[in-house]
């Protein structure tokens, strides 16, 4: 992750589309790094803290994304309003070649090089963390290193019981996808992969096209009305604001409440009120735009719309956006769990990359004269939110496959404790059920 940020601001090359091929390179690569850090964040956190605050403790982890939005906001604002103001430019409807100055170039680089201090500052601290004590004991089976890692990370005094480990059930011993892992566990992870892909294809569709959102409301001017450097300030601002105001404290609110009325209750509102919020921004789509007057829209109901768009992102995140990254790390074998978290996460972004792509084409306007330069015909921007709508409701849908894990041990929800896996499987679990931990 440190290198690949790095190397994305130093994309090298003769012509716009070799820097593009370089930055790509660095990005994959990053994307790689960042896809081995979301299970094992995620497991990391699972293994190590207690059966009663497991799910606090994991959505905190999680809940640091809101922040890192809001830095990644704040680096772009205080950068490009140095530049900004450095190098004022006309706008691109007065210039388009003088609208972006040549220094812009060192602005997008010192952007994702920035991105690199965060892995910086905490890689002395993840070098020095031992193995998780489940991974040791019941896979690598050393229950003396085991004990030693928890008696250190926990201070206290603990006993290797080697013997246990011996004694412990063959049925456990199943591999990937065997038929003992498809039949406990294959309707769990396909719930888990299909609510992250179903959750991700709306979400990452906002994400990218804020600004698209934010113009068409008449929240930002027309990107010809700004220069480059004025278009990068606008835009995170805008996203900063939202940040602030629904994404981070949706994070916060999962992390009060989430041992409290469980992952699968969380999960089902969230998806339930971001189809309902999607819907309300949908149906009533040029309503609430209002009618175009030159090149903004008047007699709209801006406000009504940013509201109701940021409480789809408060409900995104008080909601599956957290519970999706929670819930693989829990359901899951010792042996089995960051694999499975890893394959959820990839299909959630698999499904990123079906929004991304797919919304920026289906956005494009239905009018010819309408649609940017080198793509088709759309379906407009209010079917598209239509379509994100479903989305949201089928993932409602999915998550009746994912079980409730509060209250209950890792243990016990992965079958690892032999006799009480079939009173779990038999269907939604008693929350009050004894821990193992």
């Amino acid at each position: 992750m440190v290198v690949c940020s790095i190397g994305s601001g130093l994309s090298f090359g003769s012509t716009a589309k070799s820097v593009i091929t370089t930055l790509c390179f660095f990005r994959f690569w990053l994307g790689f790094g960042i896809g081995g850090d979301y299970p094992l964040s995620a497991t990391i956190m699972s293994e190590y803290a207690n059966t009663k605050t497991r799910g606090a403790f994991i959505a905190a982890v999680f809940a640091m994304q809101g922040f890192g939005i809001v830095a990644g906001s704040a680096v772009a604002i205080i950068v490009a309003s140095g530049f900004r103001h450095g190098y004022p430019r006309p706008t691109f409807m007065q210039d388009p070649i003088a609208s972006t100055p040549p220094q812009a170039d060192f602005v997008w680089r010192i952007i994702l090089m920035l991105g690199s201090v965060p892995a910086i500052l905490t890689y002395y601290w993840r070098m020095k963390m031992p193995e998780t004590a489940r991974f040791t004991a019941l896979v690598a089976k050393n229950a003396k290193q085991a004990a030693s890692d928890m008696s250190r990370v926990l201070e206290v005094e603990l006993e290797a019981e080697q013997e246990k480990l011996e004694d412990s059930s063959p049925e456990n011993d199943y591999v990937l996808f065997s038929k003992k892992f498809v039949s406990r566990h294959g309707l769990q992870l396909l719930g888990t992969c299909s609510t992250w892909f179903l959750f991700d294809i709306a979400f990452y569709s906002q994400n990218l096209f804020q600004k698209d959102v934010f113009t068409a409301v008449g929240w930002l001017p027309a990107p010809k009305k700004m220069s480059a450097l004025e278009e990068v300030y606008r835009v995170a601002r805008a996203q900063s604001l939202i940040a602030l105001c629904s994404t981070v404290p949706g994070y916060w609110v999962t992390v009060l409440l989430i041992d409290r009325i469980g992952r699968f209750v969380i999960q089902l509102q969230g998806f339930f009120f971001m189809t309902v919020f999607m819907f309300s921004l949908a149906i009533p789509y040029y309503h609430l735009r209002g009618q175009p007057c030159g090149d903004k829209f008047c007699h709209g109901h801006h406000l009504t719309f940013i509201i109701l768009y940021s409480l789809t992102f408060f409900f995104s995140n008080f909601g599956p956006n957290a519970t999706t990254f929670i819930v693989p790390a829990e359901l899951f074998p010792a042996r089995l769990r960051s694999t499975c978290h890893g394959i959820s996460a990839a299909s959630g972004k698999a499904g990123a990359i079906v929004g991304a792509f797919g919304f920026l084409y289906a956005a494009q306007s239905t009018h010819i004269s309408e649609v940017d330069p080198g793509y088709p015909k759309g379906i407009g921007l209010k079917n598209s939110l239509i379509m994100l709508g479903v989305c949201n409701a089928l993932g409602f849908f999915f998550t009746l496959l994912v079980p409730e894990t509060n209250g209950i041990s890792l243990e016990d929800l992965s079958g690892e404790t032999g006799d009480r896996y079939e009173k779990f499987a038999s269907g939604r679990p008693n929350r009050t059920m004894p821990s193992e931990v």
